[in-house]
């Protein structure tokens, strides 16, 4: 084995990271294994001050440590910096480098998986977490018309509205339930969910964030969330003849970011999700 690649988590047994990145490997020929690494908190200096050493390209990086990582490293790209996250680390010649593939792959997902540009879009947001602040910082930088954030807590929206407005969008928070909600709804062309709300094993697994007969036939519904492949969000939106996205997508192509951060050439996208698509659905 020449060269490491791996994800750090804890826990990391949920991760589809090494299906598709070990596919991905495996095609190109690459002579490398992907693992799943389960650090703690309290390790996590340690590991990552491990992988200066040649022979390791870099890791993915998941909850808990997106934050924790950035101390110990020499250097952090720019949507890392904006996101305050890393999800990726490059190792090149004893050097390591912080990125987040995130908001990349949910733009691209959005424009290759479903041919959405979402330059001058309302664009609803369900969720004001983690991932609701990289969506918006991703969209606000392709020029998105104006948001409106719903959350159930509204000083969570009421922040990630403040930081859209900062970058010079239109923003406002509304509660997640609601006229206010189903009015927003029904105005939208691009509506994401950013919620744990229809992931399987979550504590609102049945359920969706959004009756699907509250949305316009003209909006993409993009649902974050990809275990399962089709949630409720989505299916109920599909069953009224809206376009759809699926959590997947986006997934795989952050993943397919790394991959050619790391080895510098083209991800193989189509071994990739075949492999996160087809392991999904045996995990159902």
């Amino acid at each position: 084995m020449n060269t490491a690649l791996g994800i750090i988590g804890y826990p990391i047994g949920h991760s589809m990271s090494p299906v598709f990145q070990q596919a991905a490997l495996d095609a190109c020929g690459v002579d490398a294994r992907y693992v799943a690494y389960q650090v703690a908190p309290d390790e996590v200096e340690e590991f990552v001050n491990g992988l200066r050493q040649p022979g390791i390209m870099g890791i993915n990086v998941t909850v808990p440590h997106k934050l924790a990582v950035m101390p110990f490293l020499d250097e952090i790209d720019d949507w890392a910096t904006e996101a305050g996250a890393v999800n990726t680390i490059v190792n090149r010649d004893g050097r390591l480098t912080g990125h987040n593939t995130d908001g990349y792959g949910f733009l691209r997902a959005l424009r290759e998986g479903a041919g959405f540009e979402p330059a001058g879009r309302r664009t609803l947001i369900l969720g004001a977490g983690g991932a609701a602040r990289g969506v918006v910082l991703a969209l606000a930088r392709e020029g998105v018309g104006e948001f409106t954030i719903a959350n159930r807590t509204h000083e969570r929206a009421e922040n990630l509205a403040e930081l859209a407005l900062n970058r010079g969008v239109t923003a406002r928070a509304i509660p997640l339930s609601g006229a206010d909600l189903a009015t927003a709804a029904a105005h939208a062309e691009l509506i994401v969910n950013c919620t744990t709300i229809g992931m399987t094993h979550g504590p609102a697994e049945a359920e969706s964030p959004l009756p699907g007969g509250a949305i316009p036939s003209t909006a993409l519904v993009y649902d974050l969330v990809y275990n399962p492949l089709e949630t409720p969000l989505i299916r109920e939106a599909a069953q009224v003849g809206l376009a759809t996205l699926g959590g997947i997508v986006m997934l795989v192509y952050q993943g397919a970011a790394s991959f050619e951060m790391w080895l510098e050439r083209p991800a193989p996208v189509p071994v990739m999700m075949e492999a996160a698509i087809r392991a999904m659905q045996s995990r159902s």
